[in-house]
């Protein structure tokens, strides 16, 4: 499936939130995008971060070596191995604020 036709059929905020998400990590490094049924993948060597709409907003996952505690983390985090991962909602590129960016280099930092 190309991105063109996964955001064919999506809500209109998910588009935005996946432009301004992949701009910033691509400035990391080579990023590989998969859409899928459920949302955006973007990969570095597996999966990394996903992209998945909902309603009102976009829920962007990502893993950490520790918990993070801050207004924007939206859902409780959860342990999985070594990894914590965390849940941001983006309502628009607006949300995705200069504390996830740092959450997101960190993240790929921490990823092989």
């Amino acid at each position: 499936m190309t991105l063109d036709d996964y955001f064919s059929t999506g809500p209109p905020h998910e588009r935005p939130v996946f432009d301004a998400v992949h701009a910033f990590v691509s400035t990391l490094g080579e990023v590989y995008v998969e859409p899928v049924s459920v949302g955006v993948f973007l990969k570095k060597s597996g999966s990394w971060v996903e992209l998945r709409p909902m309603t009102k907003w976009v829920a962007l996952s990502f893993p950490l070596a520790r918990r993070v505690a801050h207004p924007q983390i939206a859902r409780k985090p959860m342990e999985v191995g070594r990894r914590w991962f965390h849940w941001v909602n983006l309502r628009s590129p607006h949300d995705l604020t200069e504390d996830v960016k740092a959450w997101l280099t960190e993240s790929w930092e921490l990823t092989p």
